[in-house]
C-alpha cells in the first residue's frame, strides 16, 4: 500500500466546505439545525419503505428518470459552463456533457441492464464473463451491451478479484441484495464532492441499489447551483422520502457526520477531509489517530484522490502516435482545468528512450494550443503558486516541468488539483527494465492508490508480454487504464470505482470502498480499462485494430460538443434512427 507523505497546509480539493473541518471547535451552537433534521427523520421514516421495495418497481423508477436526465441535460450543462467561465457552446462544454448528463444516463442504463437480468431470473453476471487463470478471477464487465460494443468499438474492463477469490464465489456474491442478502433499513450521508458535477449523484445511486440505503445528500458550496438539477432527477425518490438534497458548509456537515440518524457515510475530497471527520482537528487529534479512538465510529467509505501517473513504454511510435499520445496526455491534464482527483499529474517517461524528448514537445505544443481556460477551482492559484515557486524555470500559463528531480516538488508530494505537470525520467530503455522501475516507483513514492494510466504500444506488449503483464498485476491503484485514462472508468457504470485495497482509517490514502459497480461484484481488488492504441483507420497499422475514431473527450476533438449531445440523447432514449448521427460526429472529431 501507497504511504503518502504528512500533506502540506492549504486547501483540500473536491470537497472544499469540510477542508478545514474543526469539529470540535466549530461553534454549531447558533446553526439552525431544524431542516437537516427534518431530513434526516423524513428519511428514517421511510427507510424500510425503501428496503421493502420490489425490483420491478426499482427498474421502473429508473426507467422513468431517463427521460428527466434529458429534461434537464441542456440546462445542467450551461449551468456547468457558466460556473467554470466560458458559455454553453465553447468547445470545453463537451466535457460538462460527458461528466453531468452522459455520465449520469450511462450509469443509469448500467444498473438497468444488471436489474433487468435479474428479473427475467439470470444471473446479475453472465457466466461467461467470469474467468480464471494462474489462480487469480477476473470479470470482464464492459462491453456489456451490443451498443457498447458499437459505440465504443475497442474499449474494454476487466475486473479483478482479490487474491483467493474463487469464480464461484464471484457468481454466488454478486448482487447479494438482491439475491436473498438485502440490507436492513439504513440512512446514508453522501458528502458531495464540488468539482464534477455526476460524482453526487452517481454516489446516491451506489448508495440506493447497491447498499439499499436511502440518501441525504449534503451538496458542496463549489456546485451547489446543480441541486435544482438533481432533485427534478430524483424527483420520485425525493417524493418518496428516499432521498433528499440539502445545502451546507462545514458547520452543517459537522452537524450530520455527528448525527445519530445517520448511519453511513460516503465522502469524495481529501486525505485532510477524512481525518478532520473521523479524528478531529484539536490538539487530540493524533492520539485519537494513534490509539485508533474516532469521533465518527459508523461505517464510512471514501474517494479521496492522489497524485496519478501516467507511465509511458518506449517503443515504435511514428510521428502520428506521438501527437496523439500528447493530446491523450493533454485531455488527462486539462479536463475540468486539472480539477480532477485523477487528473494526470506525473508522466514517467524512460530516460534513455529517443521518443521522450519528442513526446514533451508534442505535449507542450498541444497545452500552448488548447483555447484559454481557468483554473476556476477554490484554492487553484495557491497550490499553482507552490508550484512556480519551486520550478520558477516552469511555463506560467499551464506549467510542464520536463524533469522533476527533487523529491520535495509539490508535484510529487501534493495532489495539485490545478493544470500543473511533471515529468520523471526514469532508466531504462529496455522496456522490461523501465516498468520495473516505473512501477516501483509509482507504487513507493507517488502518494494515492485511485487511478493510473499506462501507455504502451501494441507492438512492445506483444514483444515483452511478461513485463507488460507484470506491471498491470502489480500496479497498486483501483483502476489503471491500459492506453486509456483511468477517469474513464468513473464514466461506464459498471465498473467499480475507488481507491486500490488495504488504505485504513488510520492511513486512509485514497479511500476505502467502491462505487458505481452496476454489477455489484464484492472482493474486488481493480479494473483494468484497454483502449486502442491509436484511432481508426490507423490503428489497423499500429495493432490496435478498432472502429474508434478520437474519442470524444479528447480535449482536441472538433466536433465533441455535437457528439455528446447526440449520445447523451441516444443514452438516455436508445433509438437506432440516432446512430448515425453519433457515427458522423464522431468519425469528423
Amino acid at each position: 500500500m501507497n504511504t503518502p507523505p504528512s500533506p502540506a497546509p492549504g486547501p483540500a480539493p473536491e470537497h472544499l466546505d469540510t477542508e478545514h473541518l474543526d469539529t470540535e471547535h466549530l461553534d454549531t451552537g447558533r446553526l439552525d439545525t431544524g431542516h437537516l433534521d427534518r431530513a434526516v427523520a423524513e428519511l428514517r421514516a421511510h427507510a424500510a419503505s425503501w428496503t421493502a421495495t420490489p425490483l420491478a418497481e426499482r427498474i421502473g423508477l429508473l426507467e422513468r428518470m431517463l427521460p428527466r436526465i434529458a429534461e434537464r441535460a441542456g440546462a445542467m450543462v450551461a449551468d456547468a459552463a457558466r460556473a467554470k467561465g466560458y458559455p454553453a457552446d465553447s468547445p470545453w462544454a463537451a466535457e460538462d456533457w460527458v461528466t453531468a448528463p452522459w455520465a449520469l444516463a450511462q450509469t443509469v442504463r448500467a444498473h438497468l441492464h444488471v436489474l433487468r437480468r435479474l428479473a427475467r431470473g439470470e444471473s446479475p453476471v453472465p457466466a461467461g464473463a467470469v474467468h480464471e487463470q494462474d489462480g487469480r478471477t477476473y470479470v470482464d464487465v464492459f462491453p456489456a451491451t451490443a451498443s457498447d460494443r458499437l459505440l465504443l468499438n475497442g474499449f474494454g474492463a476487466r475486473v479483478w478479484t482479490l487474491p483467493g477469490t474463487t469464480r464461484a464465489r464471484v457468481l454466488e456474491r454478486a448482487a447479494g441484495e438482491y439475491r436473498g442478502r438485502a440490507g436492513r433499513p439504513a440512512v446514508a450521508l453522501v458528502l458531495g464532492a464540488g468539482n464534477v458535477p455526476a460524482i453526487t449523484p452517481l454516489d446516491v445511486l451506489h448508495k440506493l441499489y447497491a447498499e439499499g440505503q436511502v440518501v441525504l445528500a449534503k451538496m458542496n458550496p463549489v456546485n451547489a447551483y446543480l441541486r435544482p438539477h438533481f432533485e427534478e432527477v430524483f424527483r420520485e425518490f425525493v417524493d418518496r422520502g428516499w432521498v433528499r438534497y440539502v445545502d451546507g458548509g462545514p458547520a452543517e456537515g459537522a452537524h450530520l457526520t455527528a448525527h445519530d440518524g445517520i448511519d453511513t457515510v460516503h465522502v469524495t475530497g481529501s486525505e485532510r477531509t477524512h481525518d478532520a471527520i473521523v479524528w478531529g482537528t484539536d490538539d487530540q487529534a493524533e492520539r485519537r489517530r494513534r490509539e485508533d479512538d474516532p469521533r465518527i465510529d459508523k461505517p464510512f467509505t471514501s474517494e479521496l484522490g492522489g497524485i496519478s501517473p501516467c507511465i509511458v513504454v518506449p517503443g515504435p511510435w511514428s510521428a502520428a502516435d506521438f501527437r496523439y499520445q500528447a493530446e491523450h496526455i493533454a485531455t488527462s491534464k486539462l479536463n475540468n482545468s486539472g480539477h480532477n482527483c485523477v487528473a494526470t499529474q506525473v508522466l514517467v517517461l524512460p530516460r534513455d528512450w529517443d521518443g521522450t524528448e519528442r513526446l514533451l514537445a508534442e505535449v507542450r505544443r498541444v497545452l500552448r494550443e488548447l483555447p484559454p481556460r481557468a483554473d476556476y477551482y477554490p484554492g487553484a492559484a495557491d497550490r499553482l503558486a507552490a508550484v512556480a515557486r519551486a520550478h520558477p524555470d516552469a511555463d506560467r500559463t499551464r506549467p510542464l516541468v520536463p524533469d522533476l528531480t527533487d523529491p520535495a516538488s509539490p508535484l510529487l508530494t501534493d495532489e495539485v488539483f490545478a493544470s500543473a505537470l511533471g515529468a520523471v525520467r526514469l532508466p531504462g530503455a529496455d522496456p522490461a527494465r523501465f516498468l520495473a522501475a516505473a512501477v516501483g516507483f509509482a507504487n513507493d513514492r507517488l502518494p494515492g492508490t485511485l487511478g493510473a494510466t499506462l501507455l504502451v504500444h501494441p507492438r512492445t506488449e506483444r514483444a515483452h508480454r511478461a513485463a507488460v503483464d507484470g506491471a498491470i498485476a502489480d500496479l497498486r491503484y483501483g483502476t489503471l487504464g491500459v492506453n486509456c485514462w483511468s477517469a474513464f472508468g468513473f464514466l461506464l457504470g459498471y465498473t467499480p470505482w475507488g481507491a486500490y485495497p488495504g488504505h485504513t482509517r488510520q492511513r486512509i490514502g485514497s479511500g476505502t470502498g467502491f462505487v458505481h459497480n452496476a454489477f455489484l461484484l464484492e472482493d474486488v481488488e481493480k479494473t483494468v480499462l484497454r483502449a486502442p492504441f491509436a484511432p481508426a483507420p490507423r490503428g489497423l497499422f499500429t495493432g490496435s485494430p478498432s472502429l474508434s475514431p478520437r474519442p470524444p473527450y479528447y480535449a482536441t476533438n472538433r466536433t465533441a460538443l455535437t457528439t455528446m449531445r447526440r449520445l447523451t440523447a441516444h443514452t438516455a432514449a436508445p433509438s437506432a434512427t440516432r446512430l448515425p448521427g453519433i457515427l458522423l460526429s464522431a468519425l469528423r472529431g
